[in-house]
């Protein structure tokens, strides 16, 4: 009975939960510091993040058989996130376009010495400018709004805990599928429990920012709450639905238990834009 199957995989699920747990405790505490710090620091923090995972996006489709410009990737989503630091949205038209015509090129080139995928290559480069680099950075830009400290602070924990909520309630009580031809683990009873997650947790951390900013109250976590449950597992949903494509399960194994930095991100390119819509919208 030592060695049988059914014990090595509990001890094993066992130690890939607690990975995950020791793993979201030191990113709680790094991501709570530069969020504290705020400014460059902060900005440079989340172009870092945002690096990583134009990388392993640009890993992921070279893994499938294309050959997306590393380049385009990583250089176009630092500037767009260091863009938005300076300047915020003033400059984006020119920058979006700028980048938009140096992927041409540079797939003009590649195609000129013989790439035979040079055309899906330019869109796919395109693509992850605009979806790691353009929405990353309203990661950034939400920190920079009035008491953005606590905006961040009620936004990316609400996501957090949706997540969790998602994860363990579906862990124990899923049953049916929420979509699975793209993520067979995910069922309607994780992503309601997700919902409910978000919606108290939202409330809750309204309420004790709230101690803090005079902006945020638990009307503003109620909406958050509702809006990021219900939307931004698609974030989640929408990546997988990349990975599916390739047979691959995480985007990197940079993080213990949680897959590379894009896996921890694809819901907060979401909400982070979200949140901050909404919360100009409210306040």
């Amino acid at each position: 009975m030592e060695n049988s199957p059914i014990r090595s995989v509990a001890e094993s699920s066992g130690v890939t939960l607690r990975s995950r747990l020791l793993v979201a405790i030191v990113l709680i505490l790094v991501g709570v510091t530069f969020v504290s710090l705020g400014g460059l620091t902060y900005a440079a923090f989340i172009s870092l993040l945002l690096a990583i995972a134009a990388w392993e996006y640009w890993r992921l489709f070279s893994q499938g058989g294309y050959f997306p410009s590393a380049v385009m990737l990583l250089g176009g989503t630092l500037v767009l996130a260091f863009s938005r630091f300076y300047w915020g949205f003033q400059y984006s038209d020119l920058l979006l376009a700028v980048l938009i015509l140096l992927s041409m090129a540079a797939h003009i080139f590649t195609c000129q010495h013989g790439c035979t995928t040079a055309g899906m290559d330019f869109t796919i480069t395109l693509t992850g400018i605009l979806y790691i680099g353009w929405m990353g950075s309203y990661l950034i830009s939400l920190r920079f709004l009035p008491d953005g400290l606590w905006w961040v602070m009620l936004t990316i924990p609400t996501i957090a805990v949706g997540d969790a909520g998602a994860f363990f309630i579906g862990r124990t009580f899923g049953k049916t599928p929420l979509a699975p031809r793209i993520s067979p683990n995910k069922t309607r009873e994780g992503y309601l429990g997700g919902l409910l997650f978000s919606v108290v947790g939202g409330v809750l951390f309204a309420l004790l920012w709230g101690l803090r900013s005079s902006l945020i109250t638990p009307l503003h976590g109620l909406i958050l709450g509702l809006a990021l449950g219900a939307l931004t597992p698609l974030g989640d949903l929408g990546e997988s639905m990349l990975k599916r494509q390739f047979n691959i399960k995480d985007s990197g194994k940079l993080l213990a238990g949680h897959g590379g930095v894009l896996d921890r991100l694809d819901s907060w390119l979401w909400g982070a834009a979200i949140g901050y819509y909404l919360i100009l919208w409210l306040w």
